[in-house]
């Protein structure tokens, strides 16, 4: 045994090595954004996992990189969460413990081409899997898929119009195991380099091919970001005031829309007339439409809700949206009588939020349809395809990450506007209390500089608006059903594989012959 053999051979170190291999991914995310490092990022915890002796250790070192992937991406978490961090990505990194084994099964030893080939659609597919199944909102939400990292490249966000970004996660996976086969398989470098230059070529193809969205006019949107209100008694007021200043100074400036962050309102607007005048009152002020959300209990009905309101120069306009997928320990604790005392531990809220029924989209007038959404939300690219669909010109977000100001969240949410925007081929803003706020085109484009977490401002963007329908929504997510399909032909695959294996197959003991007393045993009996 080598080295390096002899190190791993100890479970503890090799599972350490695994939570290692499982974070570094973590680089291509903002803060540090280095999109490129997405490409191999995944390559050490491939090269760990083909290496293990046996397929349950391949299922402990998917187990353990899947930990230290979930650990990472959502390790602004711990000043609140405390411990219950490392409890989460426990549970969420086990989804990747068959992943773990699929890596051992197609790349052990010298795979064959076709092993290499077989492994070049099944290891991507059986990542989308995974987060497939961890973008439920009841486990967290898609929250750092892997091909959300590829935000700010233009290609990539051209081919998030076609597939979303599902389809730059099932990418991303196939050029880190080319790669990995490249590094440690001398033999299979061949297939590994075709699907290489066969991905390229496609991808290429794709990007030159795919419709881009058509820009038809512009809207001139505001952004209002109060930042840093003191916590404590009344700070829902001075947060309202301070709101009010900044937008009072938009007037004149030939505003269309403008945006407040999430929780911008505490009090229900008809339990506090007063606030919606004095909202109705900026809006024909500044002659614009103004949408805010409020964050309080219902007056006409019973619960907490978060929900946009859309007023105008002569009051509200429209229908009202709910806020319909709430944060898990944040928003709503779930089995509260069972896990309720997680209150005390981190920052849940003390009473569940209330969800809507249905997503809506508003007439901000002028013909401007727009699809509000609200922090979390914007997460999720169905909801963003679903406004597309029903209408909307424009994308808001309304959020509010203050309790994470100084961490690495708020860039990471400001950046899925953009994934959001090209997948969609509609406009996004995002909008904050605290920062980051920032808007992209309908290609993912940046429009104009984010706003950061130490502004205080209201800001104009001068916003392109498109038409059109891109395939992503017009097809929805179909690198899903293919990963689905590409891994229900593999299971029937294993299973005739299993069920045709000759009785003395290799490894099973061959019974001794029959023989007759007396007599030796005679050859072919």
């Amino acid at each position: 045994m080598t080295m390096p053999g002899r190190w791993l051979a100890s479970p503890w170190r090799r599972s350490v090595l695994a939570v290692v291999a499982g974070a570094l991914p973590m680089a291509a995310f903002p803060a540090p954004s280095l999109w490129w490092f997405a490409l191999v990022g995944l390559v050490p915890w491939i090269l760990l996992a083909r290496a293990a002796p046996t397929g349950r250790r391949a299922l402990y070192d998917g187990w353990c990189g899947g930990f230290g992937f979930v650990l990472a991406v959502h390790h602004w978490l711990l000043p609140n969460l405390h411990v219950f961090t490392f409890v989460i990505a426990a549970l969420l990194g086990a989804l990747w413990a068959p992943w773990g084994w699929l890596v051992r099964r197609f790349l052990a030893g010298t795979p064959s081409a076709g092993r290499i080939t077989a492994a070049l659609l099944v290891l991507p597919a059986g990542w989308l899997a995974v987060e497939l199944v961890r973008s439920w909102q009841g486990l967290g939400g898609p929250w750092g898929m892997l091909g959300a990292s590829q935000w700010q490249v233009a290609p990539a966000l051209r081919l998030a119009s076609l597939g979303g970004v599902w389809l730059l996660s099932f990418l991303l996976v196939l050029v880190n195991v080319a790669v990995a086969v490249l590094v440690a398989v001398r033999e299979a470098r061949v297939p590994a380099v075709a699907g290489l230059v066969a991905t390229a070529a496609a991808g290429s193809a794709a990007w030159t091919w795919s419709p881009r969205p058509e820009v038809q006019s512009h809207a001139r949107v505001a952004i209002v970001q109060p930042g840093i209100v003191d916590d404590g008694t009344g700070s829902a007021d001075r947060r309202f005031d301070r709101e009010e200043r900044l937008t009072r100074q938009l007037a004149g400036q030939d505003v269309d829309l403008i945006v407040w962050g999430e929780s911008s309102v505490g009090y229900d607007l008809g339990d506090r007339p007063d606030l919606a005048r004095r909202i109705t009152a900026l809006s024909r002020e500044t002659q614009a439409p103004i949408l805010v959300n409020v964050d309080a209990r219902r007056s006409d009905r019973p619960g907490i809700y978060k929900s946009s309101v859309l007023t105008g120069p002569e009051g509200l306009i429209g229908e009202r949206y709910d806020k319909m997928r709430l944060v898990p320990f944040g928003e709503y604790i779930p089995a509260r009588s069972l896990l309720g005392w997680a209150t005390s531990v981190g920052e849940a809220a003390g009473e569940d939020r209330r969800r809507g029924t249905a997503q809506v989209v508003m007439d901000a007038g002028d013909g401007l349809r727009i699809g509000p959404m609200v922090c979390f939300e914007s997460a999720f690219p169905d909801m963003s395809g679903h406004l597309a669909r029903d209408g909307a010109d424009l994308l808001v977000a309304q959020s509010a990450t203050s309790t994470f100001q100084r961490s690495w969240a708020p860039a990471q949410h400001a950046s899925l506007a953009a994934l959001r925007a090209a997948e969609s081929g509609r406009s996004m803003v995002h909008a904050t209390l605290t920062g980051v706020s920032a808007v992209h085109g309908p290609q993912g484009q940046r429009i104009g500089d984010w706003i950061g977490t130490d502004a205080s401002t209201a800001r104009v963007y001068e916003v392109p608006l498109a038409d059109g329908v891109t395939p992503y929504v017009r097809f929805g997510d179909w690198p899903v059903y293919g990963a689905l399909l590409v891994l229900a032909a593999f299971a029937v695959s294993e299973g005739t594989r299993v069920t045709r294996r000759p009785r003395n197959a290799p490894g099973r003991p061959v019974p001794p012959a029959r023989t007759t007393r007396g007599s030796p045993a005679r050859p072919g009996r």
